[in-house]
């Protein structure tokens, strides 16, 4: 599915985005060109060889403030996807094999979990457990599962009522045989589709989070935080909100394109795309090199 997915155009553009995301995140504090928490006699000044994106209100470089906060969207972005898969995902494929009660139980856990307003309640987690964005992260990934649930229990009771799961289960074969080795093939596709959607909605919330300053303790930069302050300073500065806020759209852009890529080549839809591929090679194929000029 990885190589479907690159060679589309948009799935190249989305994993390159992402890539260099994640790099800034990795390497963004090593590669600052200045102390993102320093302050300075210069505040609000322009763009210059000193300060590629001028400085903020208290006169701190602010591309050495975005690349140091890119860790902080990207780690809560992974937070809230994996804890939603992994709450999700897991109930949702044993929901089709663990009878009646568990059946039950968890779809109307997954009810109650979309009927709660995520960030409002991820608010209310910080306000009781202090001031954390891990914790408001992980339980937001709870409150996004739901979307996990229920695409892979559709996926796996399409996959459970194929004859092949039948007869391997009418055989002898464990529950975990059966997830493993017929029904996880099948469910992936759509859990990774999820997956892809739910990092840009992590971004989101993050950024949304630390844009009313929460999660994070000032001093410390984010990408929510920076959008927040210069916009305190328009008069000012009117193109600084610029950098931050192209820098989340980019990203959930990029999540959501890899998202329709992700589907663009799987299930149906990727068969008859390889099955076109394959059909243009072998009409080039057959027609051969193009005949050269005869001889005299």
């Amino acid at each position: 599915m990885v190589r479907r997915v690159l060679a589309l155009v948009s799935g190249r553009i989305a994993v390159v985005i992402l890539v260099v995301i994640a790099l800034l995140a990795v390497l963004g504090p090593w590669i600052a060109p200045q102390n993102p928490l320093a302050t300075s006699d210069n505040p609000l000044a322009d763009v210059s060889g000193a300060h590629w994106l001028g400085t903020d209100y208290l006169g701190r470089d602010v591309l050495s403030r975005l690349l140091d906060g890119s860790r902080v969207s990207v780690l809560g972005s992974l937070e809230v996807a994996l804890m939603a898969l992994v709450v999700g995902a897991v109930p949702g494929i044993l929901s089709v094999y663990l009878g009646r009660a568990f059946e039950w139980f968890t779809l109307r856990l997954a009810d109650t979990l979309v009927a709660l307003p995520f960030l409002l309640f991820a608010i209310a987690v910080i306000a009781l457990l202090g001031n954390g964005l891990t914790q408001a992260m992980l339980v937001t990934g709870a409150l996004v599962s739901p979307l996990f649930y229920r695409v892979s229990r559709a996926a796996t009771l399409a996959v459970a009522r194929s004859p092949y799961v039948e007869v391997a289960i009418i055989s002898g074969a464990s529950v975990g045989w059966v997830v493993r080795r017929h029904v996880w093939v099948k469910v992936l596709p759509p859990i990774a589709i999820a997956l892809a959607q739910t990092i840009g909605v992590g971004f989101v919330i993050v950024s949304s989070l630390t844009f009313l300053g929460i999660g994070v303790q000032p001093p410390a930069p984010t990408w929510g935080g920076l959008l927040a302050s210069d916009l305190g300073y328009l008069s000012h500065q009117p193109w600084a909100p610029l950098a931050p806020a192209l820098l989340i759209m980019v990203t959930v852009w990029a999540c959501n394109l890899l998202a329709d890529a992700i589907r663009d080549v799987s299930g149906e839809a990727g068969r008859a795309l390889v099955n076109n591929r394959k059909a243009r090679a072998n009409r080039l194929a057959k027609s051969g090199p193009a005949p050269t000029g005869g001889s005299l």
